[in-house]
C-alpha cells in the first residue's frame, strides 16, 4: 500500500526497491495505480502506470496540460498541489519501519532538505542554486571579457606596432629621398660652378677674339684693294704691251713719238712694278690677317664648344631641379603618411571603442559580481536560511519536548541550528540518538514526526489530515506504550489515521474500523 502511494505521487517506492520489482511476478502484468485527494476545494485524482506508461494528473474532473517533460509535469504536482516532496512526505505523513529512515538518522544534509521544505524555505536553496550558476555564467563571461580585452590589446598594439613599424620605415624612405636631394643639389651647385668656370674661360677668349671685327674689316678692305690693285696692273700690263707693239696711234692712226713712247713704256713698267710690289705687300697682310682669322675661328670653336657644354650643364641643372622638385613631393606624401594612416586610424579606432565597450561591460559585470557575492552570502546555508531557522528552532524544541512528555518520556532534547541533536537525561550526561534503546527511539521519531506536521501547519505550507504508521505498534513497544500513543494519537483532531500492523486483532477495539489483508494464490487483496 505504502509502495503504490508513494510511486503514484512521486514516482519511487517508499521500499528501497527497483521500479520492475513493483510488478507483480506471477503473472509479470503492468502496474497500475490511482489515488485520490482534496486540497481545500479541489479534488485531485493521480494516476501512474507502468508498461503502460501513464501519467495523469485530474483536476476537478478535468485532465490538467501535459507539458512536453515529464519531470515537469511531477514539478506541477509535488511543488504547486501537493506541496510536499518524497523526503517531506516520508517524515510527515508516513512514519515506519523496515526501510524507512527516521529523521535522525539522516544524514545533516538530508535533514536541512525536510526541514527546509516544511519551512517553505527551499525557495532559497532554489535561488543559491540559480545564483550558482548566474556566478558561474558571470565568472565565464568576464573570462571570456577578459580574453576579449586582451585579445584587442594585442590588435591594437600589432597596429601601433606596424604604425611604428610604417613611420620608421617612412622616416628611412624620407631620409634617402632627402639624401638623393642634396646629392642632387650638390650636383647642381658643382654644374654651377662649371658654368661659372666655363663662362670665365668664354670670357677670356673673348677677351683674345675682340680684334675679329677689326681683322675682318681689314682683311676685307686689303682684298679689295688687291683686286684693284690686280685690276690696275692688268691695265697696265695691256698698255705696257699696246705699246711695246704698236707705233701708231690707233685712234688718230698717227706715228706714236718714240720719246713719248719710252716715256710711257717706262712709266707704265714703273707703275706695274710699283702696283706689283703694293700687290705682294698686301698679301703678305692678306696673309697674316688670314692667319689671325684662323686664330680666331679656332677661338670661335671652342667657345661654342665651351657653350654648348654651358648649354648642357643648364639642361641638367633644369632636369635635376625637376627630380628635385618630384622628390619633395614624394617626401611631402610620405610625410602625410607618417602623420595619419586612414585605413589603420579607422581599425585602431574601432578597437577602441570595442575596448571600451568590453571594459564598460566588464566593470558592469564586477558590479553584478558585487551583488551575486552578496546574495550568495544571504543564501548560503549560514545566511538568510540560518536566520529562518533560528526562529524556528526554539519552537521546535519546545514541540518535540512537549510530545516526548507526552510519551512518557523525560529528556531535555534539542536541535541546533546545523540540527545536530543534544539529548539531556536527569542525572546523566549528554546523550545522542543512537544512545538509546529502539523503544525509546520510536517515541523520538513520532515527536518529531508530529513536530514537524504542527510546525508545517503552524507555517501553513503543509496541512495535511493524513497520518500513516507503519508497524509502528508491532515493535519496541510495550503494551504500556500503546497505551500512551493512542492516547496522544487520540487528541489529533481531524487526522485520519492509518495504522498498519500485524496486531490488528490486539488492536481492533482502539480504532472505528479495520481493513483486512490476505493473501490468495500469492496474491494480496482486501478480505471480505
Amino acid at each position: 500500500m505504502l509502495d503504490a502511494l508513494c510511486w503514484v505521487l512521486f514516482n519511487k517506492p517508499f521500499r528501497n526497491i527497483r521500479m520492475l520489482q513493483l510488478i507483480n511476478s506471477v503473472n509479470g502484468k503492468g502496474t497500475r495505480a490511482e489515488v485520490e485527494f482534496r486540497v481545500g476545494t479541489h479534488q485531485y485524482k493521480v494516476v501512474r502506470g507502468y508498461k503502460q506508461s501513464v501519467f495523469e494528473i485530474w483536476k476537478n474532473g478535468e485532465l490538467l496540460p501535459q507539458p512536453g517533460n515529464v519531470k515537469d509535469y511531477q514539478v506541477i504536482l509535488e511543488e504547486q498541489i501537493l506541496k510536499l516532496n518524497y523526503k517531506s512526505f516520508t517524515q510527515v505523513v508516513i512514519l515506519g519501519s523496515a526501510t524507512f529512515t527516521p529523521f535522525m538518522q539522516l544524514p545533516v544534509k538530508d535533514r536541512r532538505e525536510v526541514i527546509e521544505d516544511l519551512l517553505d524555505i527551499q525557495i532559497f536553496s532554489q535561488m543559491n542554486t540559480l545564483l550558482r550558476d548566474r556566478l558561474a555564467k558571470n565568472k565565464n563571461e568576464v573570462t571570456d571579457l577578459d580574453y576579449q580585452i586582451e585579445l584587442v590589446e594585442n590588435k591594437i598594439e600589432v597596429q601601433n606596432k606596424y604604425l611604428s613599424q610604417l613611420k620608421q620605415d617612412l622616416d628611412k624612405e624620407i631620409q634617402e629621398y632627402n639624401s638623393m636631394i642634396e646629392s642632387a643639389e650638390g650636383i647642381n651647385a658643382n654644374n654651377q660652378v662649371q658654368i661659372t668656370e666655363t663662362q670665365s674661360q668664354i670670357d677670356k677668349f673673348f677677351e683674345k677674339i675682340n680684334d675679329f671685327t677689326k681683322v675682318q674689316k681689314r682683311s676685307d678692305k686689303i682684298s679689295e684693294l688687291i683686286n684693284k690693285l690686280q685690276d690696275k696692273e692688268h691695265t697696265s700690263e695691256k698698255r705696257l704691251k699696246f705699246f711695246e707693239t704698236h707705233d701708231n696711234c690707233p685712234t688718230c692712226d698717227q706715228i706714236i713719238d718714240e720719246k713719248i713712247k719710252s716715256e710711257k713704256i717706262e712709266s707704265t713698267e714703273q707703275s706695274i712694278t710699283e702696283t706689283t710690289n703694293a700687290i705682294a705687300m698686301l698679301h703678305k697682310e692678306s696673309q697674316q690677317l688670314h692667319e689671325r682669322l684662323d686664330e680666331i675661328n679656332k677661338t670661335q670653336m671652342s667657345i661654342s664648344e665651351l657653350q654648348q657644354n654651358i648649354s648642357q650643364l643648364q639642361s641638367d641643372i633644369k632636369s635635376i631641379d625637376k627630380t628635385i622638385v618630384q622628390y619633395r613631393k614624394k617626401i611631402e606624401t610620405l610625410a602625410e603618411r607618417k602623420g595619419s594612416n586612414p585605413t589603420v586610424d579607422i581599425e585602431i579606432d574601432k578597437l577602441k571603442s570595442d575596448m571600451k565597450s568590453f571594459s564598460t561591460k566588464r566593470e558592469e559585470l564586477s558590479k553584478q559580481r558585487v551583488v551575486l557575492d552578496l546574495g550568495a552570502k544571504m543564501l548560503k546555508d549560514g545566511g538568510i536560511k540560518t536566520k529562518i531557522v533560528r526562529q524556528y528552532v526554539p519552537i521546535i524544541n519546545k514541540l518535540v519536548n512537549k510530545y516526548l512528555a507526552a510519551l512518557d518520556f523525560f529528556v531535555n532534547f534539542e536541535l541546533d541550528e546545523e540540527f545536530n541533536e543534544a539529548i539531556k537525561s536527569r542525572h546523566r550526561d549528554d546523550f545522542s540518538y543512537a544512545s538509546f534503546s529502539e523503544g525509546e527511539k520510536a517515541r523520538i521519531d513520532i515527536s518529531l514526526m508530529l513536530t514537524w506536521r504542527a510546525v508545517a501547519k503552524l507555517k501553513n505550507s503543509v496541512s495535511t489530515n493524513l497520518l500513516i504508521l507503519d508497524e509502528v505498534f508491532d515493535s519496541s513497544v510495550d503494551a504500556n506504550g500503546v497505551e500512551i500513543l493512542m492516547g496522544l494519537f487520540n487528541e489529533l483532531k481531524d487526522t485520519n489515521m492509518f495504522v498498519i500492523s500485524h496486531k490488528g486483532d490486539m488492536m481492533v477495539d482502539k480504532f472505528r474500523s479495520m481493513i483486512k489483508f490476505e493473501k490468495v494464490k500469492s496474491f494480496s487483496r482486501i478480505a471480505a
